[in-house]
């Protein structure tokens, strides 16, 4: 038991700790791995996805990237430093590439690192569409989800380690760690990972809208994201991602929103 206070003791300190205040939503959240610890993995597994990767140059195709994400970083950083995070994006190293890739795909790596693959284009047809899908990866990556994340894995495992000191039957303790395992990732992470995701289509609408790009689009975008997939997708609450309907809904709901705050840097019209 003593060995269990002091895991107890030591997960009760991280928690007190180790939090953040979110710009976007002024919540505090979880931080056990900082940004300084982060941004060197990311930079270094990113620059090695690069080179084993085919990265598209010189195209209106590549050049539609880079200037979206542009757009998108001027944005976040006119976003942060009007609501008082001057020196938020310290440490970020942006960088836009278009890699030959069929997935329909694209993401943001903590830092700025972001990846758009070819096999997007068709599917979100314009530049609005692109805009739609970088905001929201960005935002993950300025709302620090992998952070958190990571974060809440570690509390993950220190849970299951204090079931393990407290448990002395082998029967018992097989059991414990398989409901434990099912139990957290059904009932704790995979929620986590959803709310993440709604949490990144707000601050996406935002940032896509201050960039000067119509929010209405993303609904659009997932219409066709939805069509793409031809409506396979597993039940919401095994899902790290929110239904597909629900997500449409949420968006239509959120952009009269993000064009009001596009509205307080003088952006009324959009692409």
């Amino acid at each position: 038991m003593k060995k269990l206070g002091l895991i107890l003791s030591f997960a009760a300190a991280l928690l007190f700790i180790a939090c953040k205040t979110n710009p976007f939503t002024g919540k505090q959240t979880l931080a056990l791995v900082s940004n300084s610890q982060i941004f060197p993995m990311s930079f270094q597994q990113y620059n090695q996805f690069l080179s084993e990767n085919k990265v598209v140059k010189g195209t209106a195709e590549a050049d539609m990237v880079k200037r979206v994400g542009q757009r998108i970083a001027i944005a976040a950083e006119k976003y942060l430093n009007a609501n008082g995070y001057q020196g938020y994006l310290k440490g970020y190293q942006w960088d836009y590439n278009l890699v030959q890739d069929d997935q329909v795909n694209a993401w943001c790596m903590p830092g700025g690192k972001i990846v758009v693959y070819t096999g997007l284009l068709p599917v979100a047809q314009t530049e609005a569409g692109i805009a739609a899908v970088m905001g929201h990866e960005v935002a993950h990556a300025l709302a620090n989800h992998g952070q958190q994340r990571m974060s809440a894995g570690m509390l993950q495992q220190i849970g299951a380690v204090a079931g393990n000191v407290i448990i002395d039957d082998p029967r018992t303790l097989n059991a414990f760690n398989q409901a434990y395992g099912i139990g957290t990732t059904v009932g704790v992470m995979l929620p986590f990972s959803r709310g993440h995701e709604t949490e990144a289509d707000q601050i996406g609408l935002y940032l896509m809208a201050i960039a000067g790009y119509n929010p209405d689009e993303a609904a659009n975008l997932w219409l066709r994201m939805k069509a793409n997939s031809g409506g396979q997708e597993p039940p919401e609450f095994l899902s790290t991602h929110p239904a597909t309907d629900s997500r449409i809904a949420n968006i239509r709901k959120m952009a009269p929103a993000a064009k009001a705050e596009a509205a307080k840097f003088g952006v009324t019209s959009f692409k």
